[in-house]
């Protein structure tokens, strides 16, 4: 068994996975392994996952037959992983080298079930913007807004076993964190930005719409909350992201 699994769903990112990969193998924590799970790519993203894996075992691909979305994706790979810890690494983001170490310890040291850590959000043509979070959250804190990217969470199979993430099309992630939150306690965080959150230009305010349907319907059919709970903490996720 390794220390670490990490999941990374990719689907066409032959542009951008060498450089998420190579931020894994830069970790100063060397024990772990990376499951890419290919949902169906048709741009060679395979193929350069594949030459990464011919030099370092640690690499494993997985190949979906016919796109099953990123919760799926995530799903076979914690399938496959047998890490301790399960960690999550989209295929157009980075970590920083001590992302592992730094929440290890964190994890160690608090006992958590889940923990989560700053991140710089980077965008084209922008300046990077640094995202705040605290130092602890319990499961009523975050239904009000979700201040744990997926990118840097991390939880304990020990304590959690395998959780997979509810196959809901947005918002799997969030679903996930307050179902251990629920059954496990407060999530920890560190402050310091630990990883790199790409974000792409000229977002529709159509798919914010739809991402906020989402969010109610994660609400309303996974955490089972009231319509009025519900649309009290959709209010409260909505301003929390302008506010960022």
């Amino acid at each position: 068994m390794v220390t670490v699994s990490i999941l990374m769903p990719v689907f066409n990112a032959a542009d951008t996975i060498p450089a998420a990969i190579a931020s894994v193998q830069a970790q100063s924590e060397p024990d772990w392994e990376l499951w890419v799970i290919d949902d169906s790519s048709q741009d060679g993203t395979a193929q350069k996952v594949q030459n990464l894996a011919a030099t370092d075992p640690r690499i494993k691909l997985i190949r979906n037959t016919g796109p099953r979305g990123a919760a799926a994706a995530r799903n076979t790979g914690l399938s496959a992983a047998t890490g301790r810890y399960i960690a999550f690494l989209d295929a157009d983001d980075t970590w920083l080298p001590e992302k592992l170490a730094l929440q290890l310890e964190l994890m160690v040291r608090t006992g958590a079930a889940l923990c989560y850590s700053g991140f710089i959000a980077r965008r084209e043509g922008r300046r990077d913007k640094t995202i705040v979070v605290p130092d602890s959250v319990t499961y009523e804190q975050l239904l009000r807004g979700n201040i744990i990217g997926c990118l840097t969470a991390m939880y304990d199979t020990s304590i959690c076993g395998k959780v997979p993430m509810p196959l809901i099309r947005r918002r799997h992630d969030f679903a996930l964190w307050l179902q251990l939150l629920k059954s496990h306690g407060t999530a920890y965080g560190t402050t310091q930005p630990l990883a790199i959150l790409r974000l792409a230009n000229g977002t529709l305010s159509s798919n914010k719409i739809l991402a906020f349907y989402d969010t109610w319907r994660m609400y309303r059919d996974i955490a089972g909350l009231s319509v009025l709970a519900s649309f009290g903490n959709l209010c409260s996720h909505v301003l929390q992201r302008a506010l960022r």
